[in-house]
């Protein structure tokens, strides 16, 4: 979805009074789509599905795997990934950056997934960026970089990778999310 046209500049304090789904991108305002539909939520179900038993069986305690959770990077920028995986935090607000974000992907929000967020997640620290095609069966990995970097590992249809967080090493199966 585009960004709605304001010369005004908005902040967190804004958008928690804001009714609706929105997203807030350096002060910019950004309307979500209408709920994800039903192949969105099942592929989001099983990547949630797949991490949290992932975690829970490779000794990941302080990780968690949360989704559609508000990201407060800054004072005027909120996203809403799809699934995140988040260790060490505290209280009830994601307000650091997440160890992985996967992000589904719609005809309207490809763009914005694949420039500002993207841009976004490796300017914060996000160490792991997975964009998720389900029209095609596809996601593309993207491993951050002791430079600050993006680097894309591959793309994934039936295969399967590591995530390695602090203190612990997750394998996750690509083909487990595809119906």
């Amino acid at each position: 979805m585009e960004a709605i046209e304001y010369d005004e500049h908005y902040t967190l304090e804004d958008y928690r009074r804001w009714e609706g789904d929105w997203e807030l991108i350096e002060g910019r305002p950004y309307a979500m789509s209408p709920a994800p539909g039903i192949t969105h939520q099942k592929i989001s179900l099983a990547i949630a599905s797949q991490l949290l038993e992932r975690l829970s069986t490779h000794g990941c305690d302080r990780c968690v795997v949360v989704q559609d959770i508000d990201y407060e990077i800054s004072d005027d920028t909120v996203v809403r990934p799809d699934v995140v995986v988040v260790c060490d935090y505290e209280g009830e607000r994601l307000t650091i950056a997440p160890e992985i974000v996967f992000e589904i992907i719609s005809p309207s929000t490809a763009r914005r997934d694949e420039t500002a967020k993207f841009e976004l997640y490796r300017r914060e620290g996000v160490k792991y960026y997975i964009l998720v095609y389900p029209s095609l069966g596809t996601a593309k990995l993207y491993r951050l970089q002791s430079d600050g970097n993006y680097l894309k590992v591959n793309d994934f249809r039936k295969e399967s990778t590591s995530f390695e967080l602090d203190k612990c090493t997750l394998t996750f199966d690509f083909s487990k999310i595809w119906s």
